[in-house]
């Protein structure tokens, strides 16, 4: 409490009553009040920042934890008669409001979860604090969890338990990377025989193709041939194929057989061809006797 001449700073605003009541609440400036008629309280609006010291706690699993915690808050500008006229000491109410709400917090939670999600118990811890200290004109801004700290038996169950779960990781890793191995092995093996067998039966499809395209070639050129020859025999005479039989037979005659087959056509074409030879002579008689007769 003062009375006189009070000199009010920038971040800080004064708290008046006058005989004991609550008047209003004064800025930053040089302000004057009677004395033994009015009283003023100065509040400090600047941010503060508080650290709660190691305690223990039990969480759901009952394990005992040693944890630390900074709060920073401050006191409301519109509320700040509340920091005076609603609680005694509003710093050590915070303080000790902090301790009773992470008790809590942390009693509703295991090991594996403090330790896991911090933020989520700060988030929590500071939600449940603002209910209370809203009426005291105290807003907590921000609460931070340094740390948790779990007995030496249980640290090493814990640094046991993680070097088991790297160890399994490590093998379902090495197990799923061998599985993937094998299965994309067996993949590839089979896309090579696949494309294998294609290629083998491209391969007999050309080569059959080749094979049919190579049979119509020489059937066509078989068949052309035929026609030329028979175009060729249609334009022959008889005397010239007497003749290219009896070249045929002289040829027959240098060889060392004594036995030979003529076909009837041979015999026909024979006697066409001693007709022609006689009525050559015939011919050549006649003429004889027309020249002796002239």
């Amino acid at each position: 409490m003062s009375a006189g001449v009070i000199m009010v700073q920038q971040y800080q605003r004064m708290v008046v009553q006058r005989f004991g009541t609550y008047v209003g609440t004064r800025s930053s400036g040089l302000h004057l009040l009677i004395p033994f008629v009015y009283h003023g309280t100065k509040v400090d609006l600047r941010e503060r920042v508080a650290r709660v010291p190691t305690q223990k706690y039990i969480t759901a699993d009952n394990v005992v934890v040693d944890m630390d915690f900074v709060i920073y808050y401050r006191v409301m500008e519109d509320m700040a008669d509340r920091a005076v006229l609603e609680v005694q000491n509003f710093e050590l109410a915070v303080v000790n409001l902090a301790f009773a709400t992470l008790r809590a917090v942390i009693g509703a939670t295991s090991l594996s979860d403090a330790l896991a999600e911090r933020e989520r118990i700060r988030d929590a811890l500071q939600v449940r604090m603002d209910e209370v200290t809203e009426r005291w004109g105290v807003k907590v801004s921000q609460v931070e969890i340094n740390e948790i700290d779990p007995p030496p038996g249980v640290k090493q169950a814990m640094e046991r338990e993680k070097s088991a779960e790297a160890i399994k990781t490590a093998e379902i890793t090495e197990s799923e990377g061998a599985r993937q191995s094998q299965i994309n092995r067996a993949e590839g093996e089979k896309q090579s025989a696949i494309l294998k067998a294609e290629g083998e039966r491209q391969s007999e499809i050309l080569k059959a193709e080749g094979e049919q395209q190579a049979a119509v070639l020489r059937a066509t050129g078989f068949s052309e041939a035929l026609e030329r020859i028979n175009s060729v025999a249609n334009q022959a005479d008889g005397r010239t194929m007497s003749l290219q039989y009896f070249d045929t037979l002289k040829s027959l005659g240098d060889s060392p057989s004594t036995k030979w087959i003529f076909p009837m056509e041979f015999t026909s074409m024979l006697g066409n061809f001693m007709s022609m030879g006689s009525n050559a002579g015939g011919n050549g008689s006649n003429d004889r006797q027309s020249n002796g007769t002239g």
